[in-house]
């Protein structure tokens, strides 16, 4: 059995979409999915399943909140050894103290640099970022609602499905899927 952490994008953030962590523990144990776990009431969760594709087991889940909330919702999968590698990656580990304030937005696949061909990151300064693969690291000294970064700046440059959390999320997350706590 491979252990694995879920993120879903965008719930739980207002009135709209709203999806319970009882509902979304019992969502992922009717897949089959074993000793769901969930964190914070932001989307986050972490299961036991046989070893598949992290792109199926998002589309087995993104389908399942369709049908059964009727919402269409996002998320992205990272396996233990995938999340233990982003936090190992963390091109600012001097900021790791303050969790806060460094985020990981995590992506369904590749970023493409190209995208980003006309951004100049002196732009957001203080705020810094740095593309890696399928995440994108950021730094914000004056804390997320201080930043230079739009809210949108990611969906406008990133095809895909992604969702940011806080650095102390993403290491609950690890030790979570880790078997740490």
């Amino acid at each position: 059995m491979v252990r694995y952490a879920v993120m879903l994008r965008g719930i739980n953030l207002g009135s709209n979409r709203r999806v319970t962590m009882q509902d979304l523990r019992a969502l992922l144990s009717g897949l089959g999915y074993q000793d769901v776990r969930t964190l914070l009431q932001s989307g986050n969760a972490v299961f036991g399943a046989a070893s598949r594709k992290p792109d199926k087991l998002s589309a087995e889940i993104t389908d399942r909140l369709a049908a059964e909330l009727g919402m269409d919702i996002g998320c992205v999968i990272r396996t233990a050894d995938e999340l233990a590698a982003v936090v190992a990656a963390n091109p600012f580990p001097d900021k790791a103290t303050e969790g806060a304030k460094l985020a990981v937005t995590f992506l369904d696949g590749p970023v493409d640099p190209a995208r980003f061909a006309d951004t100049d990151p002196a732009d957001f300064a203080p705020d810094e970022f740095r593309l890696a693969g399928r995440e994108v690291y950021v730094w914000l000294p004056n804390g997320f609602s201080n930043s230079r970064i739009p809210v949108n700046f990611w969906d406008k440059r990133i095809d895909r499905v992604s969702t940011t959390r806080n650095w102390n999320t993403v290491t609950k997350l690890l030790a979570m899927v880790s078997g740490a706590a």
